[in-house]
């Protein structure tokens, strides 16, 4: 292989040209101390692919065939500029309008958002589970999915919701998919076309929003109070709308609640505009606040709600799995993209989540993580009392990450880029906004730390409030 792919670069490049004679088989061999054999293999390829021709009792030569290639161009120095790249308008609309948003950090740390306790999760369980479907038919473990999902994990999903949602649905109404992006990508090709208006929460989810921004949506950036969703910002920006984005139950990333009266609000907007809602509810199972408001779907009269949930929060988002519950309207359509485009989510994994849902497993997990993340909540406000003059850092009641708001004018960039260097991840409000936020703030995850880490990120941080302060003039106060 060494040897073909050098003399197949040396005529592309032009360093042995047309017509050239190559030394004979026995000469290359003796030279490069390697077989005769391995000569003629790599001779033959050259022959078979033209770029050599064998003449009989002459020798091996360059092909005339290679003549304008080596002529015209040299592969080895080529280059193609973005410039040069013709894409489809949709996707070059979206580079240009995400091609500069930073990836969030996924590796455990202080304060990283959107990761679970991967420290607590039942890996003993998880692996006797693996390990069973292992040992079971291997058709139905190894050969192609349902494009819908594993029956049995629709169904103990569609239990799952009713027990712990309040979310009343048919298995035939649940599709799994490859995360909750995947879900919003598949809803965008299903309803959206090139243009359409759809309600943003500003700041909002950035999968989400880069997931319909790349299907060529118009994404009207929406207000958020405490309330939640300005269902009246977005009827004055845009009546019209077809689809509405919504975390109602722990809004990404602000935190907020969604009341039940907005709830309503957004409910009623949707049935008169013959629009959908998708409610994101991607960290509601650990809620741990008082009673949790219900759920959109669950007062969903209008048949306007679109649920997505995943399993990259509740148990890791290595798992790649999430699920959507459509609306009767569209469990036909629904299946007709699937058939026709998509070949399912691997299925083994989710015959180990059915498994881990059915045994009463994932209940436990909830419960167990529900009260962990209290815990890490209140140890990172009880760490916080020490940067209360620079930074407001706000309750919440549900999953596993806080917002704190900058009580004096710092240089916010620069003070990002410190914590940073010290050691300690925050990231910025501005980058889950598409139109600039109202105030400045990071978001604070406290999922995949422990208490201790949690007191260390915070004195650290701490120092960095009070040299930053002192470098631009503040005192404390």
């Amino acid at each position: 292989m060494q040897l073909y792919m050098a003399l197949r670069d040396l005529i592309l490049s032009g360093g042995l040209a047309d017509a050239d004679r190559l030394p004979a088989s026995r000469t290359l061999a003796t030279e490069l101390a390697i077989s005769r054999t391995t000569v003629i293999d790599a001779l033959d390829r050259l022959v078979s692919e033209g770029l050599l021709e064998s003449r009989v009792g002459a020798g091996t030569f360059v092909s005339h065939a290679v003549r304008e290639k080596t002529q015209t161009q040299d592969l080895n120095k080529v280059s193609v500029t973005p410039s040069h790249i013709r894409l489809s308008d949709t996707a070059a609309d979206a580079a240009a309008r995400f091609a500069h948003r930073d990836r969030l950090p996924h590796q455990s740390s202080a304060f990283v958002t959107a990761l679970p306790a991967f420290d607590k999760f039942p890996m003993a369980q998880w692996a006797r589970l693996s390990a069973r479907h292992w040992r079971t038919e291997r058709d139905a473990l190894m050969g192609y999915g349902d494009p819908f999902g594993l029956p049995a994990l629709r169904s103990a999903i569609a239990a799952h919701l009713n027990t712990s949602r309040g979310i009343h649905c048919d298995p035939d109404q649940i599709f799994i998919v490859g995360g909750a992006q995947h879900a919003f990508s598949l809803i965008a090709r299903l309803l959206v076309n090139q243009g359409e208006k759809i309600w943003f929460e500003n700041p909002g989810a950035i999968g989400a929003r880069n997931a319909f921004t790349g299907a060529g949506a118009d994404l009207v950036p929406i207000d958020i109070d405490d309330d939640g969703m300005v269902v009246a910002d977005g009827v004055n920006k845009a009546p019209d709308f077809r689809l509405a984005f919504a975390t109602p139950s722990h809004q990404q990333p602000l935190g907020k609640i969604m009341s039940l009266p907005r709830r309503l609000e957004l409910l009623e907007a949707a049935s008169d505009a013959n629009a959908y809602v998708i409610e994101d509810d991607y960290d509601g199972d650990f809620y741990f606040g008082s009673q949790p408001l219900p759920t959109l779907k669950s007062i969903d009269t209008h048949q306007r709600v679109i649920y997505v949930g995943t399993f990259s929060k509740t148990l890791f988002p290595s798992l790649r799995l999430g699920f959507l519950l459509a609306p009767p309207a569209l469990v036909d359509p629904l299946k007709t993209l699937a058939h026709s485009s998509l070949s399912g989510t691997p299925t083994w994994p989710q015959a180990v989540v059915a498994d881990f849902i059915n045994e009463g497993l994932f209940a436990t997990h909830i419960r167990s993580m529900r009260t962990l993340y209290r815990e890490r909540h209140d140890a990172l406000h009880r760490h916080a009392e020490a940067i209360a003059p620079y930074l407001e850092v706000q309750r919440a009641s549900a999953g596993f990450h806080t917002v704190g708001f900058l009580k004096k004018p710092f240089d916010f960039r620069r003070f990002v880029d410190l914590a940073s260097a010290a050691g300690v991840v925050l990231s910025d409000i501005e980058k889950y906004c598409i139109v600039p936020a109202k105030t400045k703030g990071v978001v604070l995850g406290y999922g995949s730390c422990d208490r201790q880490q949690i007191g260390a990120a915070m004195n650290k941080l701490t120092q960095v409030f009070e040299e930053h302060a002192k470098q631009i003039g503040l005192e404390k106060y």
